[in-house]
């Protein structure tokens, strides 16, 4: 769950200088776009910069890229460092004019990437982070790629590569698409070689001059793109000076552009445009999915179809989760999720919301928890005004100020001490960090409440029973009640999010628990073979088996199991877990309809055999991502 950035200025350097009065301007506004969105990533960045008719003998390509956390930050030295040692060079009195900078120094171009790794897999090194480059002498050839992407086919992808005679260096998505795009891109410039070669006496450097001006990504990219299986939303430049950013069909990752006179820029949050450019969420739009935007070296934009559309089901868990918390619409829907789970919470505290407290972990799920307050005064309030009409015209001043005097307790009770982000660290170091993350608030719970808590979703579960339930039970209230904003999460995830074992996730783990407590055991090895048969059969065809393993069982069911399952040795009181229902979900976020990793319905047919392989994989005891 990456992010990206790409800033393409549309007037010459020098007019930046001029106008906001200093020749960094693009790059601190990099800078601005980058940080605005560290939520998407904080185990590496990289930045590429590219420059318009660079003079040959200097660089025209600037990349540095930075792994591990404070990444944001040390890039930025770098690329401070590279322009002072530039400036160093210089005799002196020289004018460090945007003019000058362009022709002396690196990070001093029109054309700009920048990249946030979210490391679900390659680990976090300097060499796992974006922007990849594929390099030429000529730089109609030369292709830098950032990426917020997860692909389902790179096995396949990989194999093509290899049968046209290519050698991949290594076999992950990133290199497969930067490769394939490469492929197609030199094959586009040498048969505009061969044209210009073939019609007159041409120099190579007029010949090249051609390439650079009717070289035309449009067609590049739908030969590349045409078996892509998965989610995407990337950016690329080509060294002479086109660029695109192109969006995966099912609109699964998200994209942003605004553009006026000066600029274009794009994004994977809305919020951060808004922020560094200071302009309404509006006139922020998205780019249409299987569309890329392409721009050509002189400044053109075109939008253009490179894959057709598909049913639109855009990540749901972007809204719950990764995405900014300071995009309107992003609020507003968690704020619902939140409020959608008041039947839920009634029925688990048996609607006695006046001894119980309201909390909330991480702070991700405050505006959520808000949410959830804000339907439960509108309970109480109904409330109130019943009491109030039942004692009718005779009521006294005290019973009125004793009624309205009730209030809904809200506390800050749990507190995260660490910066450990359990979702997504390694397996091995998880289980032993977890129990240190949070401590809670004496004081603020009696033993007669139940107390409240509510998180944006629940995926394995450890966090929760090996540090939170075990710290919240020190308060010793009468009930512990957990709440994900989220609906129960029952099947990996292969689209960019850290979710790719089944056996790790709580709701499969209480699921196959519960078959084997009911006499069912039989469905679990009939699933197995289920899968073992689809693996036989066209992509297209494949089908999600793994439903049938859930298809016994109500939520409520299996929402009690895991509770069962995730409450801590030792722990007196009673535990509830409750999830929101995918009615709820559907509600708050009605323009993101992918819910897959929720419902089991995956949005391409790549999605389907993970599933499948994952399963296989569990029951074959192969600790080991199904993709």
């Amino acid at each position: 769950m990456c992010g990206i950035v790409f800033l393409r200025l549309l007037k010459p350097v020098e007019y930046y200088e001029e106008k906001y009065g200093t020749p960094f301007w693009a790059l601190t506004k990099i800078y601005l776009l980058m940080q605005k969105q560290q939520n998407r990533g904080q185990d590496g960045a990289g930045i590429a910069n590219v420059k318009l008719e660079a003079s040959a003998g200097t660089k025209f390509l600037s990349r540095v890229r930075q792994g591990g956390a404070g990444a944001i930050d040390q890039v930025m030295k770098d690329i401070n460092d590279k322009i002072s040692e530039a400036k160093a060079a210089a005799p002196p009195g020289t004018n460090f004019d945007a003019t000058w900078l362009k022709e002396h120094s690196q990070f001093s171009g029109e054309i700009w990437m920048g990249h946030l790794r979210y490391g679900t897999y390659g680990g976090q090194t300097k060499t796992a982070c974006h922007p990849h480059v594929r390099t030429s002498n000529y730089k109609s050839k030369t292709l830098v790629v950032a990426g917020n992407f997860n692909l389902t086919n790179v096995d396949d992808l990989f194999g093509l590569l290899v049968n046209i005679g290519q050698h991949p260096v290594e076999k992950s998505d990133t290199v497969t698409i930067m490769e394939k795009i490469g492929h197609f891109l030199d094959l586009a410039t040498e048969d505009l070689a061969h044209k210009y070669r073939a019609a007159g006496s041409y120099t190579p450097t007029e010949i090249q001059e051609f390439i650079d001006r009717d070289l035309d990504l449009q067609p590049i990219l739908q030969r590349a793109a045409v078996d892509w299986d998965g989610g995407y939303a990337m950016a690329g430049i080509v060294g002479s000076g086109d660029a695109f950013v192109l969006r995966d069909p099912s609109g699964i990752r998200p994209a942003y552009c605004y553009q006026n006179d000066e600029i274009l820029v794009v994004c994977s949050e809305r919020a951060a445009i808004r922020a560094a450019f200071h302009v309404p969420e509006e006139i922020i739009e998205e780019i249409t999915p299987g569309n890329a935007i392409i721009v050509k070296k002189n400044g053109k934009i075109r939008h253009c179809l490179i894959r057709a559309s598909a049913p639109r089901t855009s990540c749901s868990f972007e809204r719950i989760y990764f995405s900014r918390g300071s995009d309107g619409e992003i609020y507003n829907e968690r704020k619902l999720l939140g409020r959608n789970l008041i039947p839920q919470v009634m029925h688990a505290v048996q609607d006695d919301i006046e001894n119980a407290v309201f909390s909330y972990v991480p702070n991700t799920a405050e505006t959520s928890f808000i949410g959830m307050i804000d339907g439960l005064n509108a309970v109480l309030d109904e409330k109130k005004r019943q009491e109030i009409m039942a004692l009718g015209a005779n009521v006294t001043a005290e019973e009125l100020a004793q009624i309205m005097s009730r209030r809904i307790r809200a506390e800050k009770v749990a507190n995260k001490d660490t910066k450990l982000r359990t979702f997504i660290n390694d397996d091995s170091t998880r289980d032993a960090m977890v129990g240190h993350v949070y401590d809670v608030t004496a004081g603020a719970v009696t033993p007669e409440d139940s107390l409240i808590i509510i998180d944006d979703s629940i995926v394995r579960g450890t966090t929760l029973k090996k540090s939170v339930l075990g710290n919240l039970g020190r308060l010793n209230p009468k009930r512990i009640v957990f709440i994900s904003s989220a609906p129960q999460i029952r099947y990996p995830d292969c689209y960019g999010i850290d979710m790719a074992k089944l056996g790790d996730l709580c709701a499969f783990k209480a699921a196959i628990d519960l078959l084997k407590e009911t006499g069912q055991e039989h469905t679990i090895h009939e699933v197995y073979q289920m899968a073992k048969d689809q693996e036989s059969k066209p992509r297209d065809q494949i089908l999600n088996v793994v439903k049938k393993i859930y298809d016994p069982f109500t939520a409520d069911q299996i929402s009690a199991r895991i509770a069962q399952n995730l409450k801590p040795p030792g722990l007196e009181m009673e535990v509830v877990i409750v999830f929101q229902a995918i009615k709820g979900l559907r509600e708050a976020c009605p323009g993101h309809r992918g819910i897959w990793y929720f419902n089991g319905e995956y949005p391409t047919s790549g999605g389907n055999q993970v599933v499948n392989r994952a399963f296989i994989n569990y029951y074959e005891g192969r600790n080991e991502r199904a993709y």
